[in-house]
């Protein structure tokens, strides 16, 4: 099976109140870590490139490190998607190199420059088979070049999906309704203490979400900065020599009831960052005669797996549904 568009996908996660994991790679470790776990749990999986991985790896050996994993995996459909694509040219050139699926982000836009935009890379990628998400809002926080001043985020205002969808005919949506990008998601001040003493988020805007889903029904919805930031990897970070005081994430648990309404696709990055570093700190402070890359990347590629594992799992609802959407591309 090569590479297939999120179409098909998101029709059968609207139905069965699930949603895809879409995890951004940058090298093979990652790639790898991601797949074998989608592939040992029967998932359906995205595979996004940000402009930032896109000018560290190269687009062509993150392409082909892509086809190589649908080599190995055959039996999951996978995506290829561009996150967070910046313009139209960026766009064009993921389409004409083999992507399957697109993001233009003009949420820093004004309402109608971003229609505009929106609808021609909409019409360039469609002419050519591919899928296209856009953004309507902005998340506060950093990933590669995107960043967002904490303050300057906006909700999403369900008054302008329905003429946004309509005039730019996008096939999926990225919302705000309170996740942010990177590891520091909230600031200390805006959490509440639990009974244990750990620091508590507010909860995302599951209004928005509901207004937005009555407006546009059956449509799907995505949530970018969407990482949980496991604290025991944050305390591993920290304990090896990093230095990462109140890192925060979004509960696993509202994640889960978002992937059960009309959300399709989850973004989760910072996870698998915070994994790979954790794990290469403790075994450089564990091993400092080590030096051979691959003793210290593979634990980080298996402790990946375990976290995609997880996300399949207990928080995105989507392992063992691989079957099911093969069958709707054959």
């Amino acid at each position: 099976m090569p590479l297939v568009t999120s179409k098909e996908m998101f029709k059968k996660a609207y139905e069965g109140g699930y949603a895809i994991g879409a995890f951004n790679v940058n090298n093979m470790e990652i790639v790898q870590g991601i797949t074998e776990a989608c592939k040992e749990e029967n998932a359906p999986v995205i595979l996004q490139v940000s402009k930032g991985a896109r000018a560290y790896a190269n687009h062509t050996y993150l392409v082909k490190l892509v086809e190589a994993a649908v080599i190995e995996c055959p039996d999951i459909p996978v995506v290829l998607h561009l996150d967070h694509g910046p313009d139209f040219e960026t766009c064009k050139a993921c389409i004409d190199g083999g992507f399957t699926s697109v993001m233009i982000d003009g949420s820093h836009l004004s309402f109608e420059e971003n229609i505009a935009v929106t609808k021609k890379v909409v019409e360039y990628a469609h002419d050519h088979g591919v899928v296209v998400e856009g953004e309507l809002g902005t998340l506060a926080g950093i990933e590669d070049e995107v960043v967002v001043e904490s303050g300057k985020e906006s909700y999403t205002r369900p008054e302008e999906v329905e003429e946004f969808v309509t005039k730019t005919g996008v096939d999926s949506l990225a919302i705000a309704i309170g996740t942010s990008h990177g590891a520091y998601k909230f600031t200390p001040e805006q959490c509440t203490l639990n009974e244990d003493g750990i620091l508590v988020p507010p909860a995302l805007r599951f209004d928005i979400l509901e207004e937005v889903s009555k407006r546009l029904p059956e449509f799907p919805i995505v949530l970018h900065g969407s990482s949980s930031v496991p604290q025991d990897y944050v305390k591993m970070v920290n304990e090896f020599g990093g230095k990462m005081p109140n890192a925060i994430g979004v509960p696993e648990s509202q994640l889960r009831m978002a992937a059960a309404s009309s959300v399709c696709k989850i973004n989760i990055d910072s996870d698998l960052r915070l994994a790979m570093t954790g794990t290469i700190r403790k075994f450089y402070a564990e091993n400092p005669s080590k030096f051979d890359p691959r003793e210290y990347l593979k634990p980080a590629r298996a402790n990946i797996k375990e976290i995609v594992r997880h996300k399949l799992v207990n928080v995105l609802g989507c392992a063992g549904k691989a079957d099911e959407i093969m069958a709707l591309y054959k």
